[in-house]
């Protein structure tokens, strides 16, 4: 029913109105009287197999929504009813912003991936952060992700990450620095150690001098960094206590897309999501593993379409897991398809529990490279 929805309604919609669309459905159909609970007893991770702890907290399964899908926080519960077991909200950055001009969401079907240039559109880390404070139970874990104002300098991003941390702080469960967009002129260029050790620094006192409890603190990191970038990154994590890293963000790379050239030239600048960063996005969660072994939450996130691909990042060293673009082609049972085949792959390889599973294919755990 969902690929002829997609086909015959979606698909020809500008992406971004679809995007609207669908996410205005899902919150209606959750808002229903008695609709959220029902959602929740067919879709939600259900098998003890799947439960994992990350976070100080229990987590029913390792599948959550990655950040882009709700970037003002407007309903993560409703998308939690959806069988996510957690949901990241945002980006959020200190001040509104309207993000670039429109057109900028594209759809690359045939590889089943998307293009954005959305530039951290969002009302802003307050009016998220009083959402987040409205819900009416907190039993999702909902995590959020904040990034640079564009007009904030890069001499001033410390301060301003950690404006939207003090405002989050008592209403996240986690936090999450977005130095990876292509999207923001700039941005990336605070993954380098130099920068993002004062920006880490700065948005880990935030927290501290603004929580009475501990919020535990990832970054979000590019897939196209060298891998000597990586090691850097995995290095200074591990130096600086952060509980977690996110691999991956978008790609500027356009290679080996199956998309006529006119086609992808259309969608323009900007991010790619989706089938194509399947094997980079790996090779990122590989190199942290492997760097890091299991003293940081790896939380992985680019190109998981099948269970296949979930239960891959899972051996490699993911404790988590992220997905928007593979949501998005696969519809409202897609996290419950994926839940059930890890699951599945669980049992077979006789495990209790699917965090045994977590870096089984790759060094053992706390290995230095």
């Amino acid at each position: 029913m969902y690929k002829l929805l997609f086909s015959t309604v979606f698909r020809r919609l500008p992406a971004e109105t679809a995007h609207r669309l669908g996410f205005g459905l899902i919150r209606w159909a959750a808002a229903v009287p008695g609709v959220s609970r029902l959602l929740l007893r067919c879709l939600a991770p259900g098998n003890p197999v799947l439960q994992v702890q990350a976070f100080g907290r229990d987590l029913p399964g390792p599948l959550g929504l990655a950040a882009g899908f709700d970037k003002d926080a407007l309903g993560p519960d409703a998308l939690g009813a959806m069988g996510f077991a957690f949901v990241e909200v945002g980006t959020v950055t200190a001040q509104p912003q309207p993000g670039n001009p429109k057109p900028r969401m594209f759809r690359l079907p045939r590889d089943r991936a998307l293009v954005n240039r959305m530039g951290f559109n969002n009302q802003g880390a307050a009016a998220a952060a009083a959402r987040l404070r409205s819900r009416r139970t907190r039993s999702l874990m909902v995590g959020a992700n904040i990034g640079k104002t564009k007009a904030a300098p890069e001499s001033e991003a410390a301060s301003d990450y950690a404006a939207s941390a003090r405002l989050l702080a008592d209403v996240a469960d986690y936090l999450v620095i977005n130095v990876s967009s292509p999207n923001t002129p700039g941005l990336r260029n605070l993954q380098a150690v130099t920068h993002l050790r004062p920006l880490v620094t700065a948005v880990r006192d935030a927290l501290e001098t603004t929580s009475a409890r501990p919020v535990p603190l990832l970054v979000k990191i590019a897939p196209d960094l060298a891998d000597d970038d990586i090691d850097a990154i995995a290095d200074l994590a591990l130096e600086l206590g952060l509980d977690g890293i996110i691999a991956t963000n978008t790609t500027i790379t356009r290679d080996l897309l199956a998309s006529g050239p006119a086609e992808v030239d259309a969608a323009g600048t900007g991010g790619l999501s989706g089938a194509p960063l399947k094997d980079r996005a790996l090779h990122v969660l590989r190199q942290l593993r492997a760097r890091a072994g299991d003293r940081l939450v790896l939380v992985a996130a680019g190109g998981i379409e099948t269970p296949d691909d979930a239960w891959e990042r899972i051996q490699a060293g993911a404790t988590l897991l992220q997905a928007y673009t593979g949501f998005v082609y696969g519809g409202p049972l897609w996290p419950r398809h994926i839940h059930h085949g890890l699951a599945r792959r669980a049992r077979a390889a006789g495990f209790t529990s699917i965090q045994q599973a977590v870096g089984t294919s790759g060094p053992p755990p706390g290995t230095p490279r």
